[in-house]
Parts: structure tokens; sequence; C-alpha cells
């Protein structure tokens, strides 16, 4: 007997649902994919950026910090300093300006305690101003003397020595007719004249005159220290682009139960 028109011989239709893999294949969902990790991507850079910032310092090396270059040719007058100039050695030619030195209290001076320092008015050949630190005095009367030794000089010195930024007023320095702060904001305010601008920061001379102690001024640190908030938000733009895939990867699921939901749904009907 013929069997060959028997319901028994002809495959049932296949019920089984897509799976998961089956779905992510499809054109919408690798678009998705594409989508989420060119996102991802995006978050992992901004996390790279921000754990580069995380190392702080060691941006100028001691042999950078420690060449002698001239003032003017890695700052300009009326600019502020670049933070990479910072504690850089330089060399310039420039005539002290007679009446306009300034003795500065309550500076420390390594080993020898607190003290004085006698800051120069320095004019270069341009015309522009700069604050030279010229030495530390153990009293006010020894760094007045040294600066009546001054005026019988040459007024006209090459000096070499470290430039650093302009520092803040002190609130003491109105208070008490004292100043304790090598501000040039404020003395500019004070010398007779300015010819052409005043250069952003001061320099500290290595070699100090006659009746004056060296002011101690060692290279800036080139140590590395770790800002633990750029860590933190290097991690937290990892977790996001983790998040990105991992919201392809669930939504692709969502589908994969919903078809298999309505597959059971369709089969019980039957």
């Amino acid at each position: 007997m013929s069997t060959s028109n028997s319901p028994l011989s002809t495959p049932a239709p296949s019920t089984e649902p897509a799976t998961m893999w089956e779905i992510a294949r499809r054109p919408r969902w690798i678009g998705a994919l594409v989508l989420a990790l060119a996102i991802a991507a995006s978050f992992a850079a901004l996390g790279q950026w921000q754990l580069s910032r995380s190392l702080e310092g060691g941006e100028i090396t001691a042999q950078q910090s420690e060449s002698v270059v001239e003032l003017d040719s890695v700052a300009t007058a009326q600019e502020p300093l670049s933070y990479l100039t910072t504690g850089q050695t330089v060399t310039l030619t420039a005539e002290l300006i007679a009446g306009d030195y300034v003795i500065l209290s309550d500076r420390n001076n390594d080993s020898q305690g607190m003290g004085y320092w006698v800051v120069a008015h320095g004019v270069e050949p341009s015309g522009a101003s700069i604050a030279i630190a010229l030495g530390w005095a153990e009293s006010a009367d020894a760094a007045a003397s040294a600066i009546a030794d001054l005026d019988t000089m040459a007024t006209t010195l090459t000096i070499t020595g470290r430039l650093l930024p302009t520092e803040s007023p002190q609130q003491s320095d109105f208070e008490e007719g004292e100043r304790s702060a090598l501000a040039v904001s404020e003395l500019v305010n004070l010398w007779s004249e300015v010819p052409a601008g005043t250069y952003g920061g001061y320099v500290i001379s290595f070699d100090a005159p006659a009746g004056l102690e060296t002011i101690d001024s060692p290279p800036p640190s080139t140590e590395v220290s770790l800002n633990l908030l750029n860590v933190f938000y290097a991690v937290e733009w990892v977790v996001f682009a983790g998040f990105a895939v991992f919201l392809w990867f669930r939504l692709v699921r969502d589908v994969w139960e919903e078809e298999r939901e309505a597959r059971s749904s369709d089969a019980a009907v039957d």
C-alpha cells in the first residue's frame, strides 16, 4: 500500500524561533551594533584622555630647566608665562634702576630661616622691565645696606637665574606696610617708570651681590603625581563604553524573548 500521500510522510514546517545570533545578524541590528561600537570607541577615547590628564607634573625635565636660554626666547613682556617655562634657567642683560629696589619680608631661605629679599627693577635694552630677586638678608637693615651699596655699582649687569611666575599680593602687604609677596602687578605701581611693558614673572639671581646671601632656588620638581579624580573620570568613561555595547545586547535579547513568547502563544492556540 502506497503511503506517498499520507499526512505522516509530509514534514511539518519548522516552528523553532530564531536564535539570538540569527536576530543579531539582521541588517537592523548590525547597524545598531556599528552605532554602539562607535559610541563605545568615543567613550573609550575620552577615558584615555582623562587617564593621560591624571598624570601631573614632570612636564619640565631637569635637562630642560637647567639649560641656560635667553629670557626673551621663553617669555614675552606683557604676556603671561607659559607653565612650561616655570623654573627655566635664563640669562639677561639689564640696567638696575636706582631708587626702585624693594625689600620683601618673611622670605624663607632653606636652612637659614626667615629673612628678607632685595628685589631690583631691571630694564632690558629693549625697554622691557623684569623683577629680579638679587639676594637674601637676615635683617631689614642688612637688606637696606646692600641696596645702598648697589646704588654705587655698575648699573648694567648680565644676570643668570631662575624664571618664576609672579606671586599674588598678600593682604598683609596693605595692612602692615611691609611687603612679603613678589607680585609684579604691585611692583609696577612702585617703580618710577616702565618704558616698554613688564614680564609676567621674575628672575631669582644665582649670584648674590655683596652683603646678600644667594637665594635658594631649586629646579622644578620632575616627579609625576596621580590625580585620582581624573582616574575616576577615566573609569566612568570605560563603564559608559561597556554600557553602550551591553545596551545593544539587551535590545537584541528583548527581541529574541518577544519572538519566543509570540511563537509559544501561537503554538498554544493551535
